[in-house]
């Protein structure tokens, strides 16, 4: 069998594992990674079929285009399927809005949607010389981790992004036995502070915002994110609005409880909250004390409007809850304390804090991780800064750090 890489290798964004064994070729993920404008995995070849660790968009952008050009069947959750679906279609809008060009368009995700083949975790597909059995991965409701092999006795473990502490959506994973790991490693030498301090920061910022006087604008990715905050702001008595996809997926992870560690508090935090649903409702969440609302990194959707709004307001706030790519508008809000609006470079005086709510291992999990599958050769994939991981597990195994073309024979 030989594993190769068309993206997400050195970067974290447009991850894309090939494997390629008597004649048949399978993919895990092909995405795109969300900068302005979106970069790209390399052209994969013709390939069988498609298997998506889940819905982000650095994981599945660029699904359609494999639909579109070979036809190839797509497999996953049913929640990360018709997760990615709503992702794609909007992708498609602000590509349009934003003026850049897509490889794909709405017919591909047509056609990758009727492409799909709904798994089940424990559950194995055979394609071709390859078995492949889905694992949850505990990064998001829906999230997949695969073991594959092609008949040769060696077991390979394909993680995507995998979180093994618990988050009010997800339950940990724990690591398979494995020959050789695949691992992301995005957060390769930074240990994840204490999640139930992280969240009491938190809360604690937003009551202090309020009692100065300002309101709250919280950005959140909508798959994940969105839902988290939910639960974590749900036992606050302000006024809290909901703008954007978030609501669709909301509602669409209600459908599929069993991919939630606790359907009924996310029901009870959705009971809540306000939506908006017209531009009345808009207006009203303007001047309300708390707003969530996509887009997470601030590159388009309501949230510009609720930053324009309140950014001259030094009593605000804008607590940002994920990873800001670099070239995004989270990232220069962070570094510089501006914005581009309406292709506007504008200042923001508003407080800006981030809170890491990563639903991805840190580095001492990913370590433990590693270990814990007894993997005599692990191949890292996905961060920016692979170095420090690296040299933490080579203390117990063989590592290797691959650049995009490498290919290696297993």
């Amino acid at each position: 069998m030989i594993i190769g890489f068309s993206g997400g290798v050195e970067e974290i964004g447009s991850l894309s594992i090939v494997a390629e064994s008597n004649e048949t070729r399978i993919l895990f993920d092909y995405g795109l990674t969300p900068s302005k404008p979106p970069k790209f995995p390399r052209k994969v070849k013709p390939s069988d079929a498609l298997f998506l660790t889940h819905s982000h968009l650095d994981h599945i952008g660029m699904a359609p285009w494999v639909c579109g050009e070979y036809g190839a069947r797509v497999y996953g959750t049913r929640l990360t399927l018709e997760t990615a679906l709503i992702l794609l279609m909007d992708t498609i809008k602000i590509a349009k809005i934003e003026g850049y060009t897509l490889p794909y368009d709405q017919f591909d995700v047509r056609r990758f949607k009727d492409s799909f083949n709904y798994i089940e975790y424990g559950q194995t597909i055979r394609v071709g010389p390859f078995s492949v059995t889905a694992y949850d991965a505990g990064h998001i409701p829906g999230s997949t981790m695969y073991m594959f092999n092609d008949g040769s006795g060696t077991d390979i473990l394909f993680t995507g992004d995998i979180n093994t502490v618990d988050t009010r959506l997800q339950t940990g994973v724990t690591a398979p036995e494995c020959d050789v790991l695949i691992m992301e490693s995005t957060y390769s030498g930074r240990p994840h502070p204490d999640r139930e301090k992280v969240e009491s920061n938190f809360l604690r910022k937003i009551e202090e915002i309020l009692e100065r006087g300002g309101k709250v604008i919280i950005p959140a990715f909508a798959v994940g994110r969105t839902q988290e905050v939910i639960q974590i702001i749900s036992p606050l008595r302000s006024e809290k609005w909901l703008h954007g996809m978030g609501t669709r997926v909301s509602k669409l992870y209600l459908e599929n409880p069993r991919f939630l560690r606790d359907p009924k508090s996310l029901n009870r935090a959705l009971r809540s909250i306000r939506f908006v649903k017209n531009p009345g409702h808009r207006a009203q969440a303007r001047n309300a004390p708390i707003v969530v609302t996509t887009s997470g990194m601030l590159d388009g959707g309501p949230v510009l409007d609720y930053i324009e709004n309140r950014r001259k307001d030094t009593r605000s706030g804008i607590l940002l809850t994920g990873y800001q790519v670099d070239d995004t508008n989270g990232r220069m809000l962070m570094e510089t304390g501006s914005i581009e609006i309406a292709g506007v470079i504008e200042k923001v005086d508003c407080e800006v804090v981030h809170f890491d709510f990563s639903a991805h291992a840190g580095h001492d999990q990913l370590t433990r991780f590693a270990q814990e599958t007894g993997a005599a050769k692990v191949i890292l994939v996905h961060g920016d800064d692979r170095t420090p991981l690296a040299d933490a597990i080579s203390t117990f195994t063989e590592v290797l750090v691959p650049s995009t073309d490498d290919t290696y024979e297993v």
